[in-house]
């Protein structure tokens, strides 16, 4: 009874953290959206978001950007973490430390550097960061998350099953069909965590995006930023409201597919 209760009383910590540091700032974002700067309830937030174009204009770019850097993370990231975790192609560990160690680098000063060494190269074809701003960002955020893609896609195909692998070619598969057919459905798992990893604090990393492009792109975490700097705490506590809408959906589809694809691959092996 008394190791019941002391299990019981460990929860105690992390409840308050819960409740102090993620549902009450969640309902002060919740009140601050639909209420006007007296405290009394308005639609006025919505309405100006649903009917701006700026505003519109900033989430799809914010989608479209997170879109594009979570898919070139994943043809990027795929192949290099199942090099790093095929024992017959990397026999060294340290190679999977060349992608830890920037992360330990604050992002600002790496995404600095590198706007710098592409200013440099795009000044050979006359161009600069600025005056390709959306290649930029693309490029800066790749940079900055590719290795939230790699490091999880790699812990997965270090627990994959090979002998199935093994199996499946004895029995006559190709190459092509063993990855489809078994690769594949155990790395969802990976394949799941690094896109939530990657899509999610894309389109709020604003600070990559401006320092890449010159301040040339705004994503709706620089909406957001924006509009509590000028005291619209109303607009930016929807724009947030919204950002948590897609998080929590992310979230609630990814789990989804994650149970399906696990009853699915017991149900084929």
């Amino acid at each position: 009874m008394r190791y019941k209760a002391f299990r019981k009383g460990l929860c105690i910590p992390f409840t308050l953290f819960l409740v102090l540091f993620v549902l009450i700032p969640m309902l002060f974002i919740v009140y601050y959206a639909f209420t006007d700067a007296s405290g009394n309830f308005t639609w006025e937030a919505v309405i100006s978001f649903f009917t701006s174009p700026t505003k519109l204009n900033v989430l799809f770019v914010s989608l479209l950007l997170a879109t594009l850097t979570t898919l070139i993370c994943l043809v990027i990231g795929f192949p290099v973490a199942w090099i790093l975790a095929d024992p017959e192609l990397n026999h060294s560990s340290v190679l999977v430390m060349l992608f830890v160690i920037p992360m330990w680098i604050n992002f600002v000063l790496r995404t600095g550097a590198l706007r710098d060494l592409l200013n440099v190269i795009l000044g050979w074809f006359g161009k600069s960061t600025g005056e390709l701003p959306y290649l930029s960002g693309v490029i800066g955020l790749v940079a900055d998350y590719l290795p939230f893609t790699i490091l999880p896609l790699n812990t997965t195909f270090l627990k994959l099953d090979r002998s199935q692998m093994e199996a499946a070619e004895d029995l006559g598969c190709n190459k092509f069909h063993v990855f489809i057919r078994n690769v594949l459905p155990q790395s969802r798992p990976g394949l799941i965590s690094a896109c939530m990893m990657v899509f999610m604090p894309t389109m709020s990393s604003y600070v990559v995006t401006d320092v890449m492009s010159e301040r040339q792109v705004t994503v709706i975490g620089n909406a957001i930023a924006t509009a509590f700097d000028q005291s619209d705490w109303s607009g930016g506590s929807f724009m947030a409201l919204i950002m948590l809408v897609l998080i929590f959906l992310g979230m609630f589809l990814t789990r989804k597919y994650s149970e399906a694809s696990e009853k699915e691959g017991a149900g084929q092996w």
